[in-house]
Order: structure tokens, then sequence, then C-alpha cells
């Protein structure tokens, strides 16, 4: 039966890096890192989680052609300028442009 209690799960400063995992599941450290790294995984949970999910869902290689940037529209990067300009303010001047834009009001709970 599995436990829903979750305690050690987690990375710690003993553990491979993620991008030495990845180089351990993908076959590409030097053998005497790799035996270093086979050891950990038999005792963290973590980390072998980490490798199990890179054999599931393989990192590809970032394209070295140029990505399109998304545009953001005028409305929010005018609503974000706008905040970060008034960032001291309380949320009433919040509620204010909120108003403009489309009758939306930030609820106060």
């Amino acid at each position: 039966m599995f436990s829903t209690k979750m305690s050690g799960f987690y990375k710690n400063e003993n553990c491979p890096t993620s991008h030495e995992l990845l180089d351990y599941q993908n076959g590409e450290l030097e053998k005497a890192i790799a035996t270093e790294v086979r050891r950990h995984l038999a005792s963290c949970e973590f980390c072998s989680a980490e490798v199990e999910f890179y054999v599931h869902y393989p990192q590809t290689e970032i394209s070295s052609e140029p990505m399109e940037v998304a545009q953001i529209p005028a409305p929010l990067f005018e609503l974000a300028e706008a905040l970060l300009k008034n960032r001291h303010s309380d949320s009433s001047s919040l509620n204010s442009l909120l108003k403009e834009q489309k009758g939306l009001v930030l609820d106060k709970a």
C-alpha cells in the first residue's frame, strides 16, 4: 500500500545536478562519475525519479534556429507598465486600472 506522506523526497546538496542526471541517463558521463551517480541513485528516490522522468520524457537539444518572440498585447503591456509605476500604491489603484480596461475589479478576499 502506498503512503501519502512524502517526507524526505527532495534534492539536497549531496545530489548530482539535473544536468549530471540527464547526462547519466543519456550515457554521456565519464565512467568514474557515472559510477558515483549510479551509487547515489540506489539510495536517493528523488534523483531516481528525476532520471525516470528523463527516460519517459527525453529532453531535446536546443535548436540553433532563432525562436519567434511572442508579442505582448498592447493593453496588457500598458497595464503592466502602469502597475510597475504604481507598485508602491495600494490595490485601489489596481482596481481603477482594471475598471478602465474592461470593468474588471480585483477581489479583496
